[in-house]
């Protein structure tokens, strides 16, 4: 297939700040782990089954870890049944209140979100910690601007990148007087210059895992497109370890979202990257129509495969060359396909969608293939590696 040109592209290159690694459940967050991608159930959580079924959803979207609100009793007692059911680590949402960190920990949280400051005295941290320690939890200090500590306002005068990091630091002192380092930090707020410039100091003052997101970023469209300006700054920087697009939608676009920013910027491949054109009057299809049904026909493929859609040859050569498939319009209702970034054969418009459909479902096979047997060899390794030892 089409060479991957990233690596004798020194502009494209983006240096990871070094942080320390921590575990939430069998994802790694942190160090050089892959940025890892999360939503958060808006189901009730006492409503196990439709919790699940909304996990399930998260999951096949490619959700690498799921948070799930915690707000009383009734909701840890169905948190039990819902991690067991889940395929992925499951972070149980504690505000206020320490013993529902105690029980979702017992129930199989694999981390814990709370503010430390904010469930009581030193004695109850302790307590949450060593629950934290005894079922392998990792906690997560959320810091919002929103909500804020009286003395800090009082101190700062409002919400300010200074405050924030000061909040975060607190609440990691205090983790750390436990002797407990497997935490990761967020500082979110609404505003993006904010979200940006708190975290930028944060990265500065600590070596813990940064969970990134803007939060309260608004509907689908416009709460995407601030995420994206926000957290795309702080990636490209090298900051975060780990992304949530907070958006008022179907939290399955919260993933979605999450993987184009990652895919944008090369931190991440999973599923087909279309490269498409907006489309003009040269076009030889419907660019747009057709860009529709094929996101829509290879939304469950998950291996990383990249595809240009381009609706005639002024840039539909250049671009397929990039591209592991492209097809470009050439008039007289036909175009051109690419394979591994050469010119292959021609395809009439009326079966282009069903001939990439199928293409893409055959290098999907491929790629699956070479993925299991490299995982196959290096579990096989480290069997061998063991008995060995």
């Amino acid at each position: 297939m089409a060479q991957d040109h990233t690596s004798v592209r020194p502009w494209r290159a983006i240096e990871r700040r070094v942080s320390r690694k921590i575990r939430v459940g069998n994802v790694e967050v942190g160090g050089d782990a892959p940025i890892s991608v999360q939503s958060m159930t808006n189901t009730p959580t006492t409503d196990a089954g439709a919790t699940i079924d909304q996990i399930r959803r998260l999951e096949e979207a490619g959700a690498d870890i799921v948070r799930v609100s915690c707000p009383d009793e009734e909701s840890t007692a169905a948190f039990k049944t819902i991690a067991a059911a889940a395929k992925v680590p499951l972070v149980a949402d504690i505000h206020f209140h320490y013993q529902r960190a105690i029980e979702a920990a017992k129930a199989g949280a694999a981390c814990l979100r709370i503010n430390p400051g904010n469930i009581g005295s030193m004695a109850r941290v302790r307590e949450v910690v060593q629950a934290a320690k005894d079922y392998g939890c990792s906690i997560r200090i959320g810091v919002n601007a929103g909500s804020l500590e009286r003395e800090l306002l009082e101190k700062y005068g409002e919400p300010c990148p200074e405050a924030m990091v000061e909040s975060g630091l607190n609440h990691a002192r205090l983790l750390d007087e436990c002797d407990f380092d497997q935490y990761k930090i967020s500082v979110k707020a609404s505003d993006v210059f904010l979200t940006v410039a708190a975290y930028m100091g944060l990265a500065e003052a600590t070596d813990a895992p940064l969970h990134l997101g803007v939060t309260e970023a608004g509907g689908a469209r416009t709460g995407a497109v601030k995420s994206a300006i926000g957290m795309g700054n702080l990636l490209w920087a090298g900051i975060g370890d780990t992304i949530r697009v907070s958006l008022s939608a179907d939290p399955v676009e919260e993933i979605k979202v999450g993987y184009d920013i990652l895919k944008s910027l090369g931190l991440r491949t999973r599923g087909v990257n279309i490269i498409s054109c907006p489309s003009c009057a040269r076009q030889g299809f419907d660019v747009i129509n057709t860009v529709v049904a094929l996101e829509e026909r290879l939304a469950h493929i998950s291996e990383p495969i990249s595809l240009s859609i381009i609706g005639c040859v002024v840039n539909g050569p250049g671009e397929a060359t990039f591209t592991d498939l492209g097809f470009t319009g050439g008039g007289k209702g036909s175009g051109k396909m690419y394979i591994a970034g050469k010119p292959d054969h021609n395809v009439s418009n009326e079966e282009m969608i069903e001939h990439i459909v199928e293409l893409v479902e055959k290098r999907a096979d491929i790629l699956r293939q070479e993925r299991e047997a490299t995982e196959k060899a290096r579990e096989t390794a480290r069997d061998a590696l063991s008995a060995a030892q």
